[in-house]
Order: C-alpha cells, then structure tokens, then sequence
C-alpha cells in the first residue's frame, strides 16, 4: 500500500495559494494536525502506512496498549481498505505536497516552494491529490 519514488501533488481544485499549518478543531487533534506533525517533526520517517495508521490510533483516544495490542490493531485496520494519502487533506486543503523517497518514507513540500516546481517536473511517479468535488 505503500508508495514508492512517487509525488502525490495539490488537488486540482484546492483553494490553497500557499501551504498552511492545519487549524485547531474542537478538543481533539484534525487528522491534519496529527499528520502534518508527523510528517513536519520527522520527515522521511514514516510510510504512508505509518501516516494512516497514527491519525487513526490517536483519534481513537486509546491509552497504555502494548505492543503486541498495538500490532493487532494495526493488523485490523488494514485488513479492511483504507483511503491513501492522496485524501489526506494536507494534499487536498492545506497546499502540501507529498513526496516519497525509494523506501517509502514520506516527506511535506510546500506548494510555494521552489522544491515543489522541481517535484512536478522530476522523475518520480506523478500522482494528483482527489479533488474535494467531482469533475
């Protein structure tokens, strides 16, 4: 499910000119929040699959789990199809790119940033972020 020396860039229709740090909602931590700190504090780090699953453990509100739970969760929640970053409202609202290395690792890019023009130009797979609305 990962993917591989891949660019998954802004959705076609994001109303972002420049990229943002996601707002606070409410009590709890956005899956936008949750990611783009992630991603923010340690790029590279983590696999599309790290992502996914982290924004979904931490909005479950779970506490004091094992490893051993820890792997079994993460073997239920991808047991069923999950979205890929390519939903991820950093990509779709919040103008990040999504650039990842050889080995999975994923990194933010800022859609402003000459590092952005240079993604859309390079050799990595191109992928566009799902449009919030149909065509």
């Amino acid at each position: 499910m990962n993917y591989l020396s891949s660019f998954i860039s802004v959705a076609e229709d994001s109303k972002a000119t420049e990229a943002s740090v996601p707002p606070a909602r409410g009590t709890g931590r956005t899956v936008a929040q949750i990611q783009y700190e992630l991603l923010r504090d340690e790029p590279y780090a983590h696999t599309q699959e790290d992502v996914l699953f982290a924004s979904w453990f931490e909005r479950q509100g779970m506490e004091n789990v094992s490893g051993a739970e820890m792997a079994q969760l993460r073997a239920e929640f991808f047991a069923k199809d999950q979205p890929c970053l390519r939903t991820s409202p950093l990509a779709r609202t919040y103008g990040w790119g999504l650039v990842f290395d050889e080995k999975g690792g994923v990194a933010l890019c800022a859609m402003e940033s000459p590092e952005y023009q240079e993604l859309l130009h390079s050799d990595l797979k191109q992928i566009k972020a799902m449009r919030s609305k149909r065509a």
